[in-house]
């Protein structure tokens, strides 16, 4: 926070004899006050007599009773635990300085004090308890009550208080903010008898507030990971469009249309933009749900027999302004998506969701193994948005270097670092502005960069590395990954923050092996397509072929059954494509990933058998990990990071040193 010197934030003791004339002045309407009366404090007295504030009250009123404070605290247990440990730590502190600190919340009720223990008992003189409201309309001028009706930190002193009763006394205040929207959760205050004053006190209660709100962050990280398990049964829905509301009534994740359907019904909800819905709060009023939202779409998520959050279910046949389309459009796919070829249902469900996606600018997550296609969605979605007349930039994340990525990322300025292009490098964010920027294997990029694209897509400016100048950016993301996030987030390999960010809505595509009877109408298109590239005939397929690209498992997806087709046009001899020229891998489909690998046994892990694999696959290459890579269809750097967590190092770099000639 940056400190002012214009004597609106600190007040000046040596003004007390000034302030007071002042205060008597504008009691009796005599005048104006005059230069010696901080803007901030006038305001407040303004609001003091507009509440008909008694200026010669001697304390603030008694405290409610016990039970009404241990119901006040209970309502506020987060902030109280939050700030509880904080507090403690300044209570040694405080007995030096002869202050105490004081918790209260959005009423301006102190919940509690820690600090000198002659100080409190001075502080009882006056009212400065637990228990009591030490609200504008009820006190006066004073840091607590004028923090909170302004929303920024403030100091009082003496004569500054509108009171008679209090202006013996000094006192900072700040308020404590929630860390996800920045609402006012309480105050945190620091009071002295006068001869306490210090301007340090002000940059006390500010940087108490800073921990407080960072042990919020914390708490609110678990409980987001606790509510997202419970709720996770309910993304399975390929019909329903579902958004997850936390305790508060705030959005924490959508599915794939979610967005799409609520603009359809006119719903005043952006989740790019996501904001609280009181009415959905746990303890919200179903009375103030607005006039789009219907009870019967609401569903509570419980863990161990308490509601934790909301979930918004809109079943799509459900809606009352659904039509149901003509059979001929229902299988039209949507602009933009023309390009997918899939007869599959599955598919097609997932095609419907990207296409009324696409018209909302909010970040977009593609999920799914590699080879399935997450690109060709990603130009859908570009193609039939409203970014469609800008560029799309794909930047695959894996397989680069940091320093690589982050130049390619966010470009450089001519002499960035050695070896930098004269001139600079636009990056690929920058070259994006207006389009859609495409990230592939966005898990793959490393920590330190990932705090960089989160402000980018938080403020839309980007820094040229080496330049101090921001400058303006716009675009749409949609990013792409093969690895489990929410896994890689709890392992604290990828940064939550981030994580909500590109993951406001997702799209998971299915595996070629999950539709099959997409293979045959893949295989005609893949050929028709080449045989136009090369110049060659287009040949027929013998079903003996189809049965055996059926048969095969497709570890690579889609993207290895196009290269296997264009090899065997390539080597096609004759008119016809014949189980003859099948690559060797699909010689023995009832092996399909790797010949000689054996079918997962019964209770065997997912884990046990992608580790079997890539040793298998490291064994057929003959230690070679750049073709081992290619073979199972993975970036490079996802292969090592799959050694590092099967624990294969050791195994692969012996049986690498042995084909070598270098093993014992």
């Amino acid at each position: 926070m940056t400190w002012t010197s214009d004597g609106q934030r600190f007040s000046e003791p040596g003004n007390d004899s000034a302030v007071m004339a002042a205060w008597e002045r504008f009691l009796d309407g005599s005048g104006r006050p005059d230069d010696a009366l901080r803007s901030l404090v006038e305001g407040s007295w303004l609001r003091c007599r507009e509440h008909n504030v008694d200026p010669d009250k001697r304390s603030a009123p008694p405290p409610v009773a016990e039970s009404r404070l241990e119901s006040l605290r209970n309502t506020h247990a987060e902030l109280v635990d939050a700030s509880a440990p904080v507090m403690a730590c300044a209570r040694d502190f405080l007995a030096e300085t002869g202050t105490v600190m004081a918790l209260a919340d959005t009423r301006c009720t102190i919940l509690s004090m820690e600090g000198d223990t002659r100080t409190l008992g001075a502080a009882e003189n006056i009212h400065l308890l637990p228990g009591v409201a030490w609200s504008e309309r009820v006190c006066g001028t004073n840091a607590i009550g004028t923090a909170l009706a302004v929303g920024e930190p403030v100091q009082i002193h003496s004569a500054e208080h509108y009171c008679a009763g209090i202006k013996r006394w000094t006192c900072s205040a700040t308020v404590i903010r929630h860390p996800s929207d920045g609402e006012i959760l309480g105050v945190v205050d620091v009071s002295g008898l006068s001869e306490t004053y210090n301007r340090q006190s002000l940059a006390l209660v500010v940087t108490t507030a800073n921990r407080i709100e960072s042990r919020l962050a914390m708490r609110e990280t678990e409980l987001r990971l606790q509510l997202l398990e419970a709720a996770l049964p309910y993304w399975s829905s390929a019909t329903d469009s579902v958004v997850l509301f936390d305790r508060r009534g705030y959005p924490i994740k959508a599915n794939g249309n979610a967005q799409a359907v609520l603009a359809a019904l006119g719903a005043d909800l952006d989740l790019s933009r996501p904001r609280r819905m009181p009415a959905l709060a746990l303890d919200g009023d179903m009375a103030d749900l607005p006039p789009w939202l219907r009870p019967e779409w609401l569903a509570p998520v419980t863990e161990g027999g308490e509601r934790i959050g909301t979930l918004l279910i809109l079943s799509l046949p459900s809606l009352a302004r659904t039509r149901k389309p003509a059979p001929e459009a229902a299988e039209r796919p949507p602009g933009g998506f023309e390009h997918i070829v899939t007869g599959d249902p599955g598919l097609r469900a997932v095609v419907r969701k990207a296409g009324q996606l696409a018209g909302s600018p909010v970040p977009v997550l593609l999920l799914g193994e590699t080879g399935v296609g997450k690109e060709e969605f990603a130009q859908g979605l570009h193609r039939a948005s409203p970014f469609a007349d800008g560029p799309f930039v794909p930047l695959n994340c894996g397989g680069l270097s940091r320093e690589l990525l982050a130049s390619e990322l966010f470009g450089y300025v001519d002499g960035a670092f050695t070896g930098a292009r004269r001139g600079g490098l636009i990056g690929k964010i920058e070259a994006a502005n207006g389009g859609t920027l495409f990230l592939d294997e966005i898990g793959e990029m490393s920590m330190d960069l990932q705090p960089h694209l989160l402000r980018v897509l938080e403020h839309g400016e980007i820094y040229r590395l080496g330049e101090n100048a921001p400058r303006r950016t716009d675009f749409r993301l949609v990013a792409a990954t093969n690895r489990d996030l929410r896994q890689d987030v709890a392992a604290g390999r990828f940064r939550m923050d981030l994580y909500y960010r590109v993951a406001v809505t997702s799209i998971r595509l299915p595996a070629l092996r999950d539709r099959p009877g997409d293979i045959a109408l893949l295989v005609r298109h893949f050929l028709a397509h080449f045989a136009e590239r090369h110049g060659r005939p287009l040949p027929a397929v013998d079903d003996a072929v189809l049965e055996r690209l059926v048969a095969y498992a497709w570890p690579g997806n889609v993207r290895e059954l196009r290269n296997v087709v264009e090899n065997m046009l390539l080597v096609c001899d004759g008119d016809r494509l014949t189980l003859d020229i099948l690559p060797p891998e699909l010689e023995d489909a009832a092996s399909p990933m790797i010949p000689g690998t054996a079918a997962p046994a019964a209770g065997q892990r997912i884990s046990e058998v992608e580790a079997d694999l890539i040793r298998r696959t490291i064994a057929a290459t003959g230690g070679n990990l750049t073709r081992a890579a290619d073979r199972l269809a993975i970036a490079k750097s996802t292969l090592y990071q799959k050694l590092k967590d099967y624990g294969l190092y050791e195994e692969v770099s012996l049986q690498r040193g042995q084909r070598l000639g270098c093993g014992r």
